[in-house]
């Protein structure tokens, strides 16, 4: 069976946020690490849309949450998490997420996207130009790199695939280079 199928038997064939039974589609919750089953959910086109573009966020729609938000799949529960915070201005949805439990490991994957940070808070990356680096980007290395701890020197314009951003310091990124995963400066690379 597909992902799909998978997801329809395990949803009853209706969306895993709010219950509609049309139009409904895979959604892979980000950062996709795990993907398949467990990092992944069923989801109808009017919560994907509000998922995707928060300027169409309608606040009456997602108080499906509460019930949706006790879901036994941790792909459910991080989206529920996400989005009452991301409402929490509302009132309501702040005393859901009151209620509401997750194990530090699905916490960190719900928080992994920076939703439900002041934006005074948020870590940003930036390339050496200023554009804004996400988790899985591709960069380019704008300049040879000594690697501390060996012999290795990444070259100027070596790409480095799929990075991975420190959440803590905004001028770190990490990613592999000839195999062997590396700490690079964000001023020393250009967003591919």
């Amino acid at each position: 069976m597909g992902l799909l199928e998978d997801l329809q038997n395990r949803s009853g064939n209706q969306c895993e946020l709010c219950g509609a039974t049309e139009e409904l589609k895979v959604y892979e919750v980000p950062p996709v690490s795990t993907g398949g089953l467990d990092g992944s959910l069923l989801a109808c086109s009017t919560c994907l849309g509000q998922i995707e573009n928060p300027d169409t966020v309608d606040s009456n729609h997602w108080r499906c949450l509460n019930d949706s938000m006790w879901s036994e799949h941790d792909a459910v529960k991080v989206v529920a998490w996400r989005m009452l915070n991301r409402l929490k201005s509302e009132g309501w949805p702040q005393d859901l997420l009151d209620m509401m439990y997750l194990d530090d490991e699905v916490l960190t994957w719900a928080k992994a996207t920076g939703e439900g940070q002041d934006v005074a808070d948020m870590v940003v990356h930036r390339d050496s130009n200023g554009v804004i680096l996400e988790n899985g980007d591709n960069v380019v290395l704008i300049k040879d790199l000594k690697v501390k701890g060996s012999s290795m020197v990444a070259k100027q314009g070596t790409a480095v695939r799929r990075i991975s951003l420190d959440r803590e310091n905004a001028e770190y990124i990490e990613g592999k280079v000839d195999g062997q995963q590396i700490v690079i400066l964000t001023k020393y690379v250009k967003k591919l």
